[in-house]
């Protein structure tokens, strides 16, 4: 089911942050102010740095668990976001400001710019289960890496993360591995 309201880039956009986010973490060169303002996050340059402190706080409380979905089943995936879901207060509106246009807040107005992020970052995730369960999660093929990706390609064909070496470094290997047995 697709809320009416959010389009497929938002998702994508989304889960791409989450992706990005919990690789950064993993490997301490997380920008979480950076990384939400590319992704579309139009109150991010904005957010104070309480706010993205705490939510850093958090994300890497929930870092092991994003890192962990290319490995997990439907079931758990679904249990461990519902488990997180329940300590937000969602109260969804559709609003507009900073010059985007009509869009699903998931909190209340009044609450936190990490709180809020926090929302859109778990549904999106829980939106994707719903459509998609964990199959679009993958981890690397580059023999050295172990970062996640988000696959939104039309055939699930992506096999590597953001870093262009991992394909590279990759492909040259499987190409000097055919010269020499060829």
């Amino acid at each position: 089911m697709r809320l009416a309201s959010t389009t497929e880039t938002e998702i994508r956009l989304t889960l791409d942050a989450i992706v990005e986010l919990a690789n950064g973490i993993t490997h301490d060169r997380a920008d979480v102010r950076g990384t939400l303002a590319d992704r579309g996050f139009a109150r991010a340059d904005a957010a104070s740095h309480a706010s993205i402190v705490r939510l850093t706080t958090k994300l890497e409380q929930l870092t092991e668990l994003f890192s962990s979905l290319p490995d997990l089943d439907e079931p758990a995936a679904i249990a461990w976001v519902n488990e997180e879901l329940t300590e937000l207060e969602i109260a969804p509106s559709i609003v507009s400001h900073d010059g985007v246009g009509p869009h699903i807040h998931w909190t209340p107005s009044t609450d936190t710019f990490d709180n809020q992020v926090l929302a859109d970052l778990l549904m999106a995730l829980a939106q994707e289960l719903c459509e998609n369960g964990t199959i679009r999660f993958g981890r690397c093929a580059a023999s050295d890496c172990q970062e996640i990706f988000y696959d939104g390609t039309r055939n699930r064909s992506k096999r590597f993360c953001a870093d262009p070496r991992c394909a590279s470094k990759t492909h040259t290997a499987e190409h000097r591995a055919r010269q020499r047995s060829g």
